[in-house]
């Protein structure tokens, strides 16, 4: 599962690019399936998201998709994933209030998530989205932590249409850029890099701050 992840992270353009060549129309159902499943399904948070975003746009400025046809077909998709992933969080809710525990999905990937609710409230929603594996248990998280439904809907509508248009219009805008696409592989790293930073700032500032507890402590 990892070493596919890791392939398609890498050679997403190939990938798609010839994907595209020879399934045509079909490889939307593709792209739709593959943005639901990375929002929706809390326990797969390691789809290639972001990049697989940016090189559909890239490709749309090369005409092999249709931009508007990729922009509302996607947010739907990450939209929908979204509130998914909300209902499976708000029928768990009344397990896990009755001291069930939540088997296959990590610990630390909720706290991390408890994390983010802390610091940004309820537009975690929103900025989730730029962050994986958070934006994964962000919906979840906040249907076990019982997020009015119509709460949670206003901000995952702007926050799926926020992701996918950025992402696809870097995308249509700098991917065929002939830099970017010598080097596109380091591209699609710093993508997935950049999008990970806010995620290890916070790790790095909660060790930092149970440090100080521990030494304030002693």
């Amino acid at each position: 599962m990892t070493g596919t992840v890791i392939d398609w992270v890498l050679h997403l353009d190939t990938h798609l690019a010839a994907l595209a060549a020879s399934h045509g129309t079909l490889v939307y159902l593709l792209l739709f399936g593959v943005i639901f499943i990375e929002t929706g399904v809390v326990i797969l948070p390691f789809l290639p998201g972001d990049s697989l975003l940016f090189v559909a746009g890239a490709l749309a400025a090369q005409e092999t998709f249709s931009l508007p046809i990729l922009v509302p077909l996607l947010a739907v998709a990450a939209i929908a994933g979204d509130g998914a992933n909300y209902a499976v969080g708000s029928l768990m809710r009344k397990k896990v209030a009755n001291g069930h525990r939540l088997r296959l999905i990590k610990p630390e990937y909720l706290e991390r998530t408890h994390g983010f609710f802390e610091r940004h409230g309820r537009k975690t929603i929103v900025l989730a989205r730029f962050v994986p594996v958070v934006r994964t248990f962000a919906p979840f998280v906040a249907a076990l932590g019982s997020m009015p439904y119509t709460t949670f809907l206003a901000y995952n509508v702007i926050g799926g249409l926020l992701w996918v248009g950025a992402l696809l219009g870097a995308g249509y805008a700098f991917g065929n850029i002939p830099w970017v696409g010598a080097h596109l592989t380091v591209v699609l790293l710093g993508i997935v890099a950049l999008s990970l930073l806010p995620g290890l700032i916070g790790w790095l500032r909660e060790r930092s701050g149970t440090k100080v507890s521990e030494q304030s402590g002693s």
